[in-house]
C-alpha cells in the first residue's frame, strides 16, 4: 500500500477512521484503553474490515475516565498490554491518512505510548474533521462530533467508544467533502494547507502537545514520502531495452525443437504461430517459455518432446507497448507475476520481447513510485490513487536532473493511460448496463499536449474519438457519446478536469466517424477561421489511445497530407505565430505581474506553435515539439543553431513550469502556468532573459519555411 500524497483526491483517498479511549486527557501521561478503525475507501466506510481492541494500560483507570467510555479495571485485566497489541493496531493504521475529531489528541497519544514502550511508530498523515468543519462552517456555535453529527445528518452511535466515533467521524468527513470542495479545497495538501491557516484557533491544542494536523515542520517526513527514485527506469524506454528480433517457432514445432533453439540462442522463450514469421499482430502469437517447458517434462517425462508448442503455448499474450517507460513494465510485471512481456508497436505489431533480465539493464526495481496501478485500475478511485502519485514522481525526477522533456513524456504516458483505463472501464460498465458492445470499430484519440507528449500537471480532457462508419447522431454516434460522456466523467473524478474549452468527445464536434473527420479537417483547412486554427492546435497532435488505432493514424496521416496541400492554409498558420511577445524590458528586467510570469505564453506556445506550423506545412508526421524541430533542423529547412535555440528555451520553460507546478501541487497550492520569479537564482534570470531573445527568430523564420520547398 502507497502512502498518500500531496495530490491525492479527498474523495478518492484510502484513509483509516481512528478513535482512541484513554486513561485521561494529557496526551504526555494518558494511556490507551481502546482503540478503534474502520477503512475508508471510494468515498464511503467499509465497516466489514472495522477493528477494535480494548487495551490493559497498565495502571489503574481513573474512575472519571471509566464513567466515559465504560471500560473498568476489570475488563482492562483480560486485555492484552499494549506491546503485544502494537502490531495489530499499527496493521490496521498502515501507511494511509488518518481521520479523526481532534485526531491531534489520538496521534499524541500513540506517540507517547510509542516512546514508552519503545515501539515504532512514524506519525501519520491526519485530517481531523473538527478543523475541517471549522473551514467550511466557522461560524457554527459548537464544533464538538456530537453537534457535527447532528448538523450533517450522520449517524452516531456507541459513543465514546473507540469504534463508533471512529464510525462518526468517518461519516462526518465524508460529508464534509462537497462543501470543502465548493472551496476548492480538493486535495490532501489544500486541506492540510487550508488546516495550517488555522492554526491561532487550536494553539491552546498545540501548547497542550497535541499533534497538530496540517503542513507544520513536523510533517516534512510524512509529506515527502519518497526522496529518491530509480531514474534509469524513467529515462529508458521499453523499445530500448526489449529484446528483436524475437525467435519465432510454427505451432507445429515440436517442443524438443523448441528447446534446442532457446539452448542454442540463450534464450528463455520463443513466440509461436501457425505462421512462423515476423511482422504480424500480436494476437497471431502465443508464447513459450523455459518454464513450460519444465512442467510438461515435470508432468509426462520423455513424452513431452513430442508435443507440439501450439499446445502448450500460452495466449493471449501480456503485451506493453515500445514507447512505454520501463518502471511500466516494471510494475506491469510485478502485478501479473510474468517473467516475460511481449512488446508491440502504435501499430499492434509484435516488435521484440523483455525479460525480468532485460530490466536488470536498467536496474529497475527499487522506489518505483510509479507502477502499473493505472491499468489495474477497477474504479474512478484507484484511478485517483495512481494519478496522485505523479507529482510525487516529478519532484524525485527532477531531484535527480532528469530532463524537463523525459518528464513531460512520463507525465503524458500517465494522461494517455488514465485515458485509456477509463475507456475501457466504461465500456464495461456500459456492457453491464445493456448497452452492448461498439457498433463498429473505433479508437479514442487523446489531443494536445497529451498527444505531443508535452503534458504538465494542469491537465484537462483534450480527447475525441473516431469510429469506422455513422451519421452524426446516428446509431452509432448516440452509442459512443454515451461511452465518452461516461469515461469523460471517470477521469474528472480521478483527478483530470473536464476541459473548460470542451474539447471533449462527449460534444458532438469532438466525435464522428472517419469520414466525418475528414470532411471536418477538409472545412478547416479551406475556411480556416480562427477558430479552425485554434481547433488545429489541438488536434494536429492527436495520439489513439484505446481501440483500433489504425484509425487515429489514418486520420493523423490524412490530416498531415491535406494540410500540407494547401498553401493559403500553411499561411495563416504561420501568421498565427508571427508575433512573439517578450516580457524583458529594455533595461533588462521583467514585466511581470505579482513577480509571475506565464511560461506557457511566453514561451512554450510560441515554441510548440511554430513547430507544429512547420511539420504541417511539409507533411512531417511528428508529434513533439522536440521531434519536428529537430526533422527539420535534419532536412537542411533553416539553421541549425536557430532550431538547436529554440528547442534548448522550450526545454527551460518546461523544466521551469513543471518543476514549480509539482512542489505546488504538493505543497497544497493551485498549480498553473506561471513561475514565481523569487524562486529562481540569478543564473536562472539570466538562461530565461536569453531564452526569450532565442525565441524572437520565430516570425522570421516561419515566414522562410512556409514556402520552401513549395
Amino acid at each position: 500500500m502507497k502512502a498518500p500524497t500531496g495530490a491525492s483526491p479527498l474523495n478518492v483517498i484510502e484513509a483509516v477512521a481512528l478513535d482512541t479511549e484513554t486513561t485521561g486527557l494529557d496526551p504526555l501521561s494518558a494511556r490507551i484503553v481502546q482503540f478503534g478503525t474502520v477503512l475508508m475507501s471510494g468515498g464511503r466506510l467499509a465497516n466489514e474490515s472495522s477493528f477494535e481492541i480494548v487495551v490493559n494500560p497498565g495502571i489503574p483507570i481513573p474512575p472519571q475516565s471509566s464513567n466515559i467510555h465504560g471500560i473498568d479495571d476489570a475488563q482492562a485485566a483480560l486485555a492484552p498490554s499494549l506491546p503485544k497489541a502494537w502490531k495489530s493496531i499499527s496493521d490496521a493504521i498502515g501507511t494511509r491518512l488518518v481521520i479523526g475529531h481532534s485526531i491531534g489528541f489520538d496521534i499524541a497519544v500513540m506517540e507517547a505510548e510509542a516512546k514508552r514502550h519503545s515501539l515504532p511508530f512514524k506519525r501519520p498523515r491526519a485530517l481531523c474533521v473538527r478543523m475541517l468543519a471549522v473551514l467550511v462552517a466557522p461560524s457554527l456555535a459548537d464544533h464538538s462530533l456530537d453537534a457535527l453529527a447532528g448538523w450533517l445528518g450522520v449517524p452516531i452511535e456507541n459513543r465514546h467508544q473507540a469504534l463508533g466515533d471512529a464510525l462518526a467521524a468517518g461519516h462526518v468527513f465524508l460529508a464534509l467533502l462537497p462543501k470543502l470542495h465548493e472551496r476548492g479545497i480538493q486535495t490532501l495538501a489544500e486541506a492540510e494547507r487550508a488546516i495550517s491557516r488555522l492554526g491561532p484557533q487550536f494553539a491552546g491544542q498545540e501548547s497542550a502537545g497535541w499533534a497538530m494536523p496540517g503542513m507544520g515542520p513536523g510533517q516534512l517526513e510524512a509529506r515527502n514520502p519518497v526522496s529518491s527514485i530509480d531514474q534509469l527506469a524513467y529515462r529508458h524506454t521499453v523499445g530500448e531495452v526489449m529484446a528483436s528480433p524475437v525467435a519465432i517457432v510454427s505451432s507445429k514445432t515440436t517442443l524438443r525443437e523448441a528447446m534446442n533453439l532457446m539452448v542454442s540462442r540463450a534464450i528463455s522463450s520463443v513466440f509461436v504461430a501457425d505462421e512462423a514469421s515476423p511482422g504480424q499482430r500480436i494476437d497471431a502469437y502465443g508464447i513459450l517459455t523455459e518454464r513450460d517447458l519444465m512442467r510438461k517434462i515435470s508432468a509426462l517425462g520423455a513424452d513431452a518432446f513430442t508435443l507440439e508448442a501450439g499446445t502448450v503455448a500460452s495466449r493471449p499474450l501480456q503485451t506493453i507497448r515500445e514507447n512505454a517507460f520501463v518502471y511500466r513494465a516494471v510494475g506491469r510485471m510485478a502485478r501479473l507475476k510474468y517473467r516475460h512481456l511481449a512488446v508491440r508497436n502504435e501499430e499492434g505489431v509484435l516488435t521484440g520481447i523483455v525479460s525480468a533480465r532485460d530490466l536488470l539493464k536498467v536496474r529497475a526495481g527499487p522506489a518505483m513510485v510509479l507502477d502499473d496501478g493505472i491499468e489495474a485500475a477497477a474504479d474512478a478511485r484507484e484511478l485517483g490513487t495512481a494519478w496522485a502519485m505523479l507529482p510525487t514522481a516529478v519532484n524525485a525526477l527532477f531531484a535527480g536532473e532528469s530532463d524537463a522533456r523525459t518528464v513531460c513524456r512520463i507525465v503524458s504516458e500517465e494522461i494517455r493511460s488514465m485515458t485509456r483505463r477509463a475507456a475501457v472501464l466504461a465500456q464495461a460498465d456500459m456492457r453491464k448496463d445493456g448497452l452492448g458492445e461498439p457498433p463498429c470499430p473505433f479508437s479514442v484519440l487523446v489531443l494536445g499536449s497529451g498527444g505531443r507528449g508535452e503534458s504538465m500537471l494542469v491537465p484537462d480532457q483534450d480527447n475525441a474519438i473516431v469510429f469506422a462508419q455513422g451519421e452524426p447522431d446516428g446509431v452509432e454516434d448516440k452509442w459512443f457519446a454515451e461511452l465518452a460522456t461516461r469515461f469523460s466523467t471517470i477521469l474528472d473524478r480521478a483527478g483530470i478536469p473536464l476541459c473548460k474549452g470542451g474539447v471533449m468527445a462527449r460534444n458532438p464536434q469532438w466525435r464522428g466517424s472517419l469520414t466525418t473527420w475528414k470532411e471536418r479537417v477538409t472545412d478547416w483547412i479551406g475556411q480556416s477561421s480562427p477558430q479552425d486554427l485554434l481547433n488545429v492546435d489541438i488536434f494536429y497532435d492527436l495520439m489513439p489511445v484505446h481501440g483500433d488505432l489504425s484509425l487515429g493514424h489514418e486520420l493523423f496521416t490524412y490530416a498531415y497530407e491535406a494540410g500540407s496541400q494547401n498553401t493559403g492554409f500553411a499561411k495563416l498558420l504561420g501568421e498565427s505565430a508571427f508575433s512573439v511577445p517578450n516580457p524583458v524590458t529594455m533595461f533588462g528586467g521583467f514585466r511581470a505581474e505579482g513577480n509571475r510570469l506565464d511560461l506557457k505564453r511566453y514561451i512554450l506556445f510560441p515554441v510548440s506553435s511554430a513547430a507544429r506550423t512547420v511539420a504541417i506545412r511539409h507533411n512531417l508526421q511528428l508529434r513533439s515539439t522536440r521531434e519536428r524541430l529537430e526533422a527539420a533542423r535534419d532536412m537542411g529547412m533553416g539553421s541549425e543553431r536557430d532550431f538547436n535555440a529554440l528547442a534548448d528555451a522550450h526545454r527551460l520553460g518546461l523544466q521551469l513550469v513543471l518543476s514549480q507546478q509539482a512542489q505546488a501541487v504538493e505543497d497544497g497550492l493551485k498549480p498553473d502556468n506561471d513561475i514565481d520569479l523569487a524562486a529562481l537564482d540569478r543564473a536562472q534570470k539570466s538562461e530565461l532573459k536569453e531564452a526569450f531573445g532565442k525565441i524572437q527568430i520565430i516570425p522570421e523564420m516561419l515566414r522562410d519555411l512556409m514556402f520552401s520547398g513549395a
